[in-house]
């Protein structure tokens, strides 16, 4: 068994008991790794790009569910459109739009996750809980049928502060609970919650995280040549 065939297992018995599923970030990885995570029963993979998502696709089984977890250009979303399983970074009412177009020239129905803004950081992209509320109530919204809101996403603030992530997480999880009980739209169910990534994951999934962000502790370090 190779070493990515063994870090995958040991994630996944170790998200078991939480009913998480693990997301391996492949971004910059070459095909020959992310093989050896599919040949250990890995279907989830997550990339931040666009081009290399697409390039990924063409290239491995048609099997693996793609995750697209960077920031989404609006006109880039008609390359993903046709394949992809999840977008887990939307942070715009104009994205939305934008997939839910695309979605229906190719005949689909997209998920999605809405990106909240959780961070004390501004570089990290994302709604307001206000601006979500807003969403979800708007005529708009309700008339995109060729998309369907799983839930929600989020990034922590890159802190070594554990009580800050934890509040971060825990007010993300407290949102989505309010969402799944108050949003009644036909395409939303508010079932995910994805948080959490190498470095804060146990944090995520003691606060309800559903899907888990893991890519440099299961392919190494990042290779951006």
């Amino acid at each position: 068994m190779s070493e990515i065939a063994i870090k995958i297992e040991a994630y996944k018995k170790e998200l078991a008991p939480y009913g998480a599923q693990l997301v391996a970030i492949s971004k910059t990885k070459p095909l020959k790794a992310i093989r050896e995570a599919y040949a250990a029963g890995q279907l989830a993979f997550g990339e931040n790009k666009v081009q290399e998502m697409v390039e990924k696709h063409d290239l491995l089984p048609k099997d693996i569910q793609w995750h697209m977890v960077g920031h989404l250009q609006r006109n880039k979303v008609k390359y993903i459109a046709p394949f992809v399983h999840l977008i887990h970074s939307v942070d715009s009412i104009r994205l939305l739009q934008e997939i839910n177009k695309e979605a229906g020239k190719n005949q689909r129905v997209i998920s999605v996750l809405l990106q909240v803004h959780i961070a004390r950081e501004e570089t990290k992209f994302g709604f307001d809980m206000k601006e979500i509320r807003e969403l979800l109530e708007s005529d708009e919204f309700r008339a995109m049928n060729h998309l369907h809101v799983k839930g929600l996403m989020g990034m922590a603030t890159n802190t070594d502060r554990k009580s800050q992530v934890e509040g971060e997480f825990a007010g993300l999880k407290s949102f989505l609970e309010e969402l799944k009980v108050n949003a009644t739209g036909k395409n939303t169910d508010f079932t995910e919650l994805s948080m959490g990534m190498s470095g804060d994951y146990p944090i995520a999934l003691k606060n309800g995280a559903t899907l888990v962000r893991i890519g440099s502790s299961i392919f190494g370090d990042r290779n951006y040549e």
